[in-house]
C-alpha cells in the first residue's frame, strides 16, 4: 500500500507483493507445523487419569481424609511394575557392573548434612501470595507463565525469534538468582499472585524435613533428601571390601524425602520418592572407562549449554563423537549416560521421547566438572528424571576435613618415579600436651599432606610466616614440627577420587513409563491398553478358561502353577464374561500374554495364545507355554518369530465373528537335489 501510494515502479511493487506472499506462507506453514507438533503428541489424559485410578496403579494417600499433596500410594499393578523396574536397574546396572550395593538409614544425623552442604544450600527459590499465604516455586511459575504466554493466541502469531527468546528464558528458569526471578516475573511478565496482589520477592526455602533423634530432643536429623551420604560416609570400608582396587562403583536404591513448595503434576513433584543412586570412584586424572567402546557407537539425543542458549536446537550424535569433541567432558561420564540410554530403552520407554540435557554453567555447582540430565518427554513437557554429575572429590574432601579421616585410594606405578616430599619431624611432647588422644590424628594428617610437596608447601609457608596453621580441625605451630624438603622413589601415589554420580528418580521413571505404556485401540475409542514391556509387566500371562466346567479349570490351575514355578507372574480369570472382555481387562493392567483354555485343550491338549499389542493368537502345544513365555519375558525370542513357528489362528472371543476360522499354516521353502517343495514350518 505504501509503495502504491509513492507511485513506485510497478515492477517494484509486484517484488514486495511477491515477498510479502511468501512470509504469509512460511508463517502459514510454521504454525500448521505447531499445531501438528502438537495433535500428534495429543494425549487423552482424561482416559489415562481414568485408568490409573480405577485399575489401582496410583491412588492418593489418605484419601477418605482428605489426602496430603504430594502424598500417593501405589496400588497393586504399580507395586509390581515397580518391583519389576528396579528388578531390571539392578541387573543392568548393579550385577553387570559389579557394583556394591549398600542400605543406609533414612534419618540422617544434622552433623553429616551440614558437612554435604545440604543444610545451608538444598533450597529452592519460593514466593509467596501476600494474601492468602499460599507458597509458590518461584521457577515453575516463571516457566509456567511462558507457557501460558506462548500457547495463547497471541502467542502463538509472535514471531519466531520472540518465542525462542522466550523458551531461552524458560530453559534457564532454575539457573537465576532471586533478584533475576523477580525480575522477570514481576517487571517483564507482570505476574500477580492469585488474591490480585503482587507477589513476595524471591526467598531460598529448605527441602528437608527435620526431626529430632532420640526422646532428649538434643540430637538433630533429618529425613534424607538423597541417599548419596550414605555411601560417601562409607568409602573407607567401600575400598577395603573391595580389597583396595580402583575404580568401583557403589550404588543403594532407597526413599528420599523433600518437603516440596508446590507439588504438583502427580508422580512427578512429591514429598517422598524412590531413588536409586550411583556412586562411581574414579581417579580424577584418568576418567577413561574401561567398557567405554562397547557403548561408544550407541547414538544419543543431546542438548549442549550452547545450543539452549543459542538455536533451541538438540544435536543427534554418537556417544563416542560426544566425548571426543569434548562436549561430554570424560568416558565414565558418557559411559553411564549411554547406560542410561539403553536401560530406559530396555524398560519399554519411548526413545524418541528422550534426550540429555547438559547443566548451563549457573546451574552446576561450583566443584562439578559437567552434568548431564535426562529428561523424558511426558504430557506435562520435558521432565528431569536421571541426574549424571561428574561431582570431583568435592563429597569425599569435606567429609575428610570435618571427621580427619583419610579418603584416598592408592595406585600402584608400573615404574617407580621421583617426587618432592617433605620429611617430618615430629615434637612429640609438644603434641601430646596439646592434643593428648588425638596427637595420632594430627600427626597422620601432616604425614597424608607430606607425601606430596605441593600439599605440604602452603603448610610450610604458614608456618614460617605466621608461626601457625590450620590443618583439618586442629591448629598446628611451628614448634610442634620441623621438616626438609627433599625427594624419594614412590612405587605407588595416593589420591582422592573423584565421583560420578548417576541419580535415578524412580518414581518419575515409573510415571513416564506409564504414559509412555498408554494408548487407546484405533478400533474402539473405549477400549484402553497400557502396553508394557513384558520384561517389567506387573503381570506377564492371563490364564482364561472359555468354559466354567471343571475340567477346563484343572487345566488353568496346571498351567497356572507350572508359570508360577517359573517366576512367571499370572492371572487367573475364570469369570463368566465374554472371553473379549476379559482380554480388555487383561489389556487394561498391561498383561502381554493371553492363554486361552478352550473345548480342543481338553481333546488334543493344546491351547491359544494371545499377544496383547498385535491381538493376534497362535496355537500351540500345552507344555511349550511356559518355556515360550519364559523366552519372550528375557527378551530371547519375539513374537513375530513365534507366529513363524506356530499355527496362526483367529478365535471367537465373544464379542467378534461367531465362526472360529484358521489362519493357513505357515510354510518354508526347501530345496533338494530333486528339486524344491514347501513343508509347514517348525
Amino acid at each position: 500500500r505504501t509503495l502504491k501510494k509513492g507511485g513506485n515502479p510497478a515492477e517494484e511493487i509486484a517484488t514486495a507483493v511477491s515477498m510479502l506472499q511468501n512470509l504469509k506462507l512460511t508463517h502459514a506453514t510454521q504454525m500448521k507445523e505447531l499445531e501438528g507438533s502438537d495433535s500428534a503428541t495429543a494425549f487423552n489424559r482424561k482416559c489415562f487419569d481414568e485408568l490409573v485410578l480405577r485399575k489401582m496403579f496410583v491412588i492418593p494417600s489418605f484419601e477418605i481424609h482428605g489426602g496430603v499433596k504430594g502424598l500417593f500410594d501405589l496400588g497393586p499393578p504399580a507395586c509390581a511394575l515397580k518391583a519389576a523396574m528396579i528388578d531390571c536397574w539392578r541387573k543392568h546396572f548393579i550385577l553387570t557392573e559389579q557394583m556394591l550395593e549398600m542400605e543406609c538409614t533414612n534419618l540422617t544425623p544434622e552433623v553429616v548434612l551440614k558437612t554435604s552442604g545440604h543444610v545451608e544450600r538444598f533450597t529452592d527459590l519460593m514466593v509467596k501470595d501476600p494474601v492468602t499465604g499460599e507458597c509458590f516455586r518461584a521457577d515453575k511459575l516463571l516457566e509456567d507463565t511462558i507457557d501460558t504466554l506462548l500457547e495463547s493466541p497471541e502467542g502463538k502469531l509472535l514471531p519466531v525469534e520472540v518465542r525462542e527468546g522466550h523458551l531461552r528464558i524458560q530453559r534457564q528458569a532454575d539457573a537465576y538468582t532471586p533478584e533475576e526471578l523477580d525480575e522477570l516475573l514481576f517487571v517483564k511478565y507482570q505476574l500477580k499472585a492469585p488474591s490480585g496482589e503482587c507477589y513476595s520477592n524471591s526467598f531460598p526455602f529448605n527441602l528437608m524435613f527435620k526431626t529430632s533423634i532420640g526422646p532428649e530432643g538434643t540430637a538433630v536429623g533429618f529425613l534424607r533428601p538423597e541417599t548419596a551420604q550414605g555411601l560417601f560416609v562409607n568409602f573407607r570400608r567401600l575400598l577395603d571390601l573391595n580389597a583396595q582396587k580402583m575404580p568401583f562403583a557403589a550404588a543403594q536404591i532407597g526413599l528420599g524425602f523433600r518437603n516440596e513448595i508446590a507439588p504438583r503434576s502427580g508422580l512427578l513433584r512429591v514429598r517422598e520418592f524412590c531413588m536409586g543412586e550411583i556412586e562411581h570412584f574414579v581417579n580424577p586424572d584418568d576418567k577413561s572407562h574401561v567398557s567405554f567402546q562397547n557403548i561408544a557407537d550407541k547414538e544419543m539425543v543431546l542438548f549442549g549449554r550452547d545450543n539452549q542458549l543459542g538455536s533451541g536446537k538438540t544435536t543427534l550424535i554418537t556417544m563416542g563423537e560426544a566425548v571426543k569433541s569434548k562436549l561430554v567432558n570424560n568416558e565414565t561420564l558418557g559411559y553411564f549416560m549411554a547406560r542410561t540410554q539403553l536401560f530406559m530403552e530396555k524398560i519399554g520407554m519411548d526413545a524418541t521421547k528422550l534426550r540429555f540435557r547438559q547443566h548451563l554453567e549457573t546451574e552446576m555447582a561450583h566443584y562439578a566438572t559437567d552434568c548431564w540430565d535426562l529428561e523424558i518427554n511426558t504430557s506435562y513437557g520435558w521432565v528431569e528424571c536421571v541426574g549424571h554429575a561428574d561431582r570431583a572429590c568435592y563429597d569425599l574432601m569435606v567429609h575428610s576435613k570435618a571427621t580427619n579421616t583419610s579418603m584416598v585410594a592408592t595406585q600402584k606405578l608400573e615404574k617407580a618415579r621421583d617426587v618432592t616430599v617433605a620429611k617430618l619431624k615430629f615434637n612429640r611432647k609438644v603434641l601430646g600436651q596439646a592434643f593428648k588422644g588425638d596427637q595420632r590424628i594430627v600427626s597422620g594428617l601432616l604425614d597424608d599432606l607430606a607425601d606430596n610437596w605441593e600439599d605440604f608447601e602452603p603448610i610450610a609457608q604458614a608456618l614460617e610466616a605466621n608461626g601457625e596453621t590450620t590443618v583439618g580441625n586442629f591448629k598446628i605451630t611451628k614448634d610442634m614440627v620441623s621438616w626438609t624438603k627433599t625427594s624419594k622413589k614412590v612405587h605407588e601415589i595416593k589420591y582422592m577420587p573423584s565421583v560420578v554420580e548417576p541419580s535415578f528418580g524412580m518414581g518419575r521413571i515409573l510415571y513416564s513409563l506409564l504414559e509412555h505404556s498408554f494408548y487407546v485401540r484405533e478400533s474402539d475409542e473405549q477400549r484402553c491398553v497400557m502396553g508394557f514391556n513384558a520384561r517389567v509387566a506387573p503381570t506377564k500371562c492371563a490364564i482364561l478358561p472359555i468354559s466354567s466346567n471343571a475340567e477346563c479349570n484343572a487345566v488353568v490351575d496346571e498351567i497356572a502353577l507350572d508359570l508360577m514355578e517359573n517366576d512367571i507372574s499370572i492371572r487367573n480369570d475364570k469369570s463368566t464374561a465374554a472371553l473379549g472382555r476379559r482380554y480388555a481387562r487383561a489389556d487394561e493392567l498391561g498383561v502381554p500374554f493371553a492363554v486361552t483354555v478352550d473345548f480342543d485343550t481338553l481333546v488334543d491338549h493344546s491351547v491359544t495364545l494371545r499377544e496383547r499389542d498385535t491381538m493376534k493368537q497362535i496355537r500351540l502345544p500345552k507344555s511349550d507355554v511356559t518355556t515360550l513365555i519364559s523366552a519372550m519375558v528375557m527378551g530371547k525370542t519375539t513374537w513375530e518369530k513365534c507366529m513363524m513357528k506356530y499355527q496362526v489362528v483367529q478365535v471367537d472371543d465373544g464379542e467378534g465373528n461367531a465362526k472360529a476360522e484358521l489362519a493357513k499354516p505357515k510354510t518354508v521353502v526347501e530345496k533338494s537335489p530333486r528339486g524344491s517343495f514347501h513343508r509347514p514350518a517348525k
